[in-house]
């Protein structure tokens, strides 16, 4: 553990000009009074596009009248399996079309159900200690993470939120969201004075996810993340260096990273993560 890792682990956020931050996690969750979309489809209205790691939308027309974009995120399904991107798509329609009341938490979990075969997921790589599994809903992550962005740049309070073990490869570090049912959720909450909607479509390999309401937002939150360490990947082998090579893990390096909401004049600090790296595996034979 470095020592930036020490002098930020366990301390609370309160870094502001001249105000404390509220703290984005650790409250006490609300009950949530959400209500599900009618019929369960995904819209199939055009999302706000928002690229990567940038403040930059597309803001188009909502087919609900009265209705406005707070903030999108979109995630890229380049590159993922078909199951994958089948256990995303379901996990999208569970929650596209769900409004979440003034004050009320939604919780991911709650609204989305067991990630099971009975559910219709399916079994899909997830990183497991170092290494790729097949395990049931995998990819439901990604969805989780996409909303979880959109939360943040829609003034959310983020209720409770996990990164994943290893730092995925479809978000910048330090902004993804992990679930697993029904031990591990993410919950945020609607501090604004209406109702707001989430709307989930998937247009070719983009995941898009918006959130929806009655009125634009005065200021509009600006995330940003700062890497205070990057951790370059190892090698591991296995047997002697002779003969095929084969390489079973491509590793991936680790961060040190702190993410930060600013909305006018107020600094959030939104979470301090720590990511190890993954060792590269080559085994000779």
């Amino acid at each position: 553990m470095t020592k930036w890792h020490e002098r930020w682990r366990g301390r609370p956020a309160h870094e502001l000009r001249g105000r404390p931050v509220r703290e984005s996690a650790g409250r006490p969750a609300l009950e949530p009074q959400v209500s599900p979309a009618r019929g369960g489809s995904i819209s199939r209205a055009v999302a706000t596009i928002l690229v990567i790691g940038a403040i930059i939308s597309a803001v188009a027309t909502f087919s609900h009248p009265g209705e406005v974009c707070l903030a999108a995120y979109t995630t890229s399904l380049a590159g993922r399996t078909k199951s994958q991107r089948h256990n995303s798509e379901l996990s999208l329609g569970k929650i596209s079309g769900v409004t979440i009341a003034p004050g009320a938490t939604f919780s991911f979990n709650k609204v989305v159900g067991s990630f099971s075969r009975d559910e219709g997921y399916r079994r899909a790589p997830v990183s497991y200690n170092g290494q790729l599994i097949e395990s049931w809903g995998g990819g439901v992550c990604q969805t989780s993470t996409t909303l979880y962005n959109a939360a943040l740049l829609s003034g959310m309070e983020i209720v409770e939120r996990s990164r994943h073990r290893f730092q995925p490869s479809y978000v910048p570090p330090g902004r993804d969201a992990a679930v697993a049912f029904s031990a591990i959720d993410l919950k945020f909450k609607n501090p604004h004075p209406y109702p707001v909607r989430i709307i989930g479509s998937i247009d070719g390999s983009r995941l898009n996810i918006g959130i929806y309401g009655p009125h634009a937002l005065k200021e509009k939150p600006i995330v940003t993340q700062q890497v205070r360490e990057m951790l370059q990947p190892g090698t591991y082998t296995i047997g002697t260096n002779h003969g095929r090579a084969r390489i079973r893990n491509t590793g991936r390096a680790g961060f040190q990273v702190a993410v930060y909401r600013i909305t006018g004049t107020l600094k959030e600090v939104i979470s301090m993560d720590s990511y190890p790296s993954m060792d590269r595996v080559i085994q000779y034979r």
